[in-house]
């Protein structure tokens, strides 16, 4: 088989590439690992940035995203019973809109077989070759076949554990990573979230999240222990403990009831560099991990996208500045989202072993959010995201 572009992962990422590209007249073939259903499964972050609405837009997939996300114009930060309101729309101009990144993905599934654009499911054993050369191909097994794609470019957009990355040598790649020394405890429970906005909170007891999925499903987090399990929590105990952690008007306010989905999340902070080896492009997940405090994850993954799917389109017009200059571009705005996303989590999460100094400079760090304006449209406009 020959293809233009070799998409490697089947998620958001590489849907979004693949439905751009195909606007444009650019050929690709998708590679996923899993099956359709599973990757639909997957509950993720659904927070999208201003630019990752106007790309969804543009590939043509926008329309049940407009008619049903729910729009933010600000987010709630609490500390104690203590919260305040940023208001992104004030200080900014613009919002953020609430879409379930699963919906988003189902968006751009129907867009792409629609049009009957290629996805080889469950492609197993999927390994690169030639990527530094003029000679660029995939391999993959389907069904005991082993199948092989020639094209003109790879892009890698399969997620951390995925094998894009790891086929960079170690002599070109750099790798930056910091490792929390706490989770997140996240539940999924069929209620009416406690605000119509997001709720980041600080407390002497750790930190909580209030989110959203739709009117009628909630998303509730708390910082645990890395040596915490799901098991170890009933939805009682989780219940109550955010409770605890949140302000008392909402505590009071919040309806509880079953959970129907509760996992435990490892918070990192991971680059690579570079994220272009010869005609291999990294993407999303694969070339870099934001905390989840700040949303920025999809949405750092969309920015990529957006520098990648314009470097590949000026290719194809003669113009080569774009992809000569992905890795540099993707890279200015990703570490940018890593500082911010470092930043909310330390303003906000209990680290083991704070001495009563470092608790006092956290106050005093969110003190000052609270009573100084330019620090709150600081933190708007990073929240709504920065310009590509």
């Amino acid at each position: 088989m020959r293809t233009q572009i070799c998409i490697i992962g089947g998620g958001p990422s590489g849907l979004l590439l693949g439905q751009l590209l195909h606007r444009q007249g650019i050929e690709t073939v998708i590679l996923e690992r899993k099956t359709k259903d599973y990757v639909l499964g997957r509950i993720r972050a659904g927070i999208l940035e201003r630019g990752t609405v106007r790309l969804m837009r543009e590939a043509g997939v926008g329309a049940r995203m407009d008619r049903e996300c729910f729009v933010h114009d600000g987010t709630v930060i609490s500390y104690g019973d203590e919260e305040f309101r940023i208001d992104f729309t004030e200080h900014t101009g613009s919002h953020v809109v609430v879409y379930g990144q699963t919906e988003m993905t189902r968006d751009l599934y129907e867009a792409r077989e629609a049009v009957g654009a290629p996805i080889v499911y469950e492609a197993e054993g999927v390994t690169i070759h030639g990527a530094d050369t003029d000679a660029a191909h995939v391999t993959y097994v389907k069904n005991g076949t082993e199948h092989r794609i020639d094209c003109d470019f790879i892009a890698g957009c399969d997620g951390f554990h995925g094998v894009s990355r790891q086929a960079i040598p170690l002599s070109t790649r750099k790798e930056y990573e910091k490792i929390y020394p706490f989770g997140w405890l996240g539940v999924l429970s069929e209620t009416p979230p406690v605000h119509e906005e997001l709720i980041y909170a600080g407390s002497e007891r750790g930190f909580a999240l209030c989110s959203m999925r739709n009117a009628n499903l909630s998303r509730y987090y708390i910082q645990c222990a890395l040596s915490d399990s799901p098991a170890d929590w009933t939805d009682a105990a989780f219940w109550q403990e955010l409770r605890r952690r949140i302000p008392e008007e909402h505590a009071e306010a919040l309806i509880t009831g079953p959970t129907i989905e509760k996992s435990i999340a490892p918070l990192r902070s991971f680059v690579t560099e570079p994220m272009r080896w010869g005609r291999l492009f990294l993407c999303g997940d694969a070339a870099h991990i934001v905390p989840p405090t700040g949303a920025k994850g999809l949405n750092t993954a969309a920015s990529d996208v957006h520098y990648l799917y314009t470097g590949l389109t000026q290719h194809y017009q003669g113009d080569d500045e774009g992809l000569d200059r992905y890795s540099e571009r993707a890279l200015s705005r990703v570490w940018k989202a890593e500082r911010f996303s470092w930043w909310m989590t330390n303003l906000l999460h209990r680290y083991p072993h704070m001495s009563e100094f470092d608790i006092k400079m956290q106050q005093a760090d969110v003190a000052f959010l609270k009573s100084n304006t330019q620090a709150q449209s600081v933190l708007a406009q990073n929240y709504i995201g920065l310009p590509y």
